[in-house]
């Protein structure tokens, strides 16, 4: 059974409108139109009522980049936050020459997971690893939850970012690394490393410190092959997420059960958003499990 799964507790973000390959989404007090490569259906409100909602555009130069055309004072950062019984997180927002600003608003429902799975350990302090890390999003929920977390991403940028959200979520002894995630991954199956709780949310391309090349239907199975040996036996959880288009629920669960044979609990599903004029944007598909 395929699960579908999004956001319920973000009162700093909201997906508005979708379509023709656009999205309308508000971060706190600012609305913002960005491509959307996976809304190919019509938007539900007007071109009117979309240039008169935002108040930033990105604007595609090439495939990979762009540019940001603002109205009035519109800043180029500003901060959101995501508030819950279990968390409270706060995120610096940044407008990028790649049409980012700094957080996957869908992610929030990884999130909740991670924090209630924290929270229903018997280990003391568990240990949590975020591959592909990004801008921190989940490490700082896991910390927020009480873990001993570790943030690994191969640009060292969006890793400096990262630090910016730790403090203003009034965070503190994150463990930063800047390094190719295979590279990282297999040391520390070498070093006998064990963690609780993983998450990992690898990019359909990348590329490593180094030059190193990520593929994800080339190396996303042999990653999965060291990642469940890094999950401590007694104690443990794991999400994988894919963002990729074409890139089924089906494959994620082959690769999980392939990867981990005995794995318990495994759900599959699809993360999306729910627009406030009714379609939902799919943004990737998961599988997760914990052993608890």
């Amino acid at each position: 059974m395929i699960d579908l799964l999004t956001p319920t507790h973000w009162k700093d973000y909201e997906l508005i409108d979708c379509g023709n390959f656009e999205k309308l989404e508000r971060f706190g007090k600012y609305i913002l139109i960005r491509p959307e490569p996976q809304a190919v259906w019509d938007k539900q409100l007007s071109e009117g009522e979309w240039q008169k909602l935002h108040h930033i555009k990105f604007k595609g130069r090439s495939a990979t980049s762009g540019d940001w055309v603002k109205k009035g004072n519109a800043p180029d950062r500003w901060h959101i936050e995501y508030k819950t019984k279990d968390l409270d997180l706060k995120f610096r927002l940044g407008l990028t020459s790649f049409k980012h600003v700094g957080i996957f608003p869908e992610q929030a429902a990884n999130w909740d997971y991670i924090a209630e799975s924290i929270n229903m350990m018997k280990t003391p302090q568990p240990k949590f690893l975020n591959i592909f890390a990004y801008t921190g999003g989940a490490s700082i929920a896991a910390k927020n939850a009480g873990a001993d977390t570790t943030h690994v991403d191969s640009i060292k940028q969006v890793v400096t970012w990262a630090n910016e959200n730790m403090e203003l979520s009034g965070l503190k002894d994150i463990r930063w690394v800047v390094e190719d995630a295979l590279k990282y991954v297999k040391r520390e199956v070498k070093r006998g490393k064990k963690y609780n709780g993983i998450i990992l949310d690898p990019p359909a391309y990348g590329n490593g410190p180094n030059g190193e090349k990520w593929k994800l239907e080339d190396q996303i199975n042999e990653m999965m092959k060291d990642i469940v040996q890094l999950l401590d036996e007694q104690e443990h959880f794991l999400i994988l997420n894919t963002y990729s288009l074409g890139f089924s629920s089906l494959i994620v669960e082959n690769l999980v059960n392939t990867a981990f044979p005995k794995v318990k609990n495994l759900s599959i599903g699809e993360l999306y958003l729910q627009a406030t004029t009714g379609c939902k944007l799919p943004l990737g598909v998961w599988g997760k499990f914990r052993s608890f």
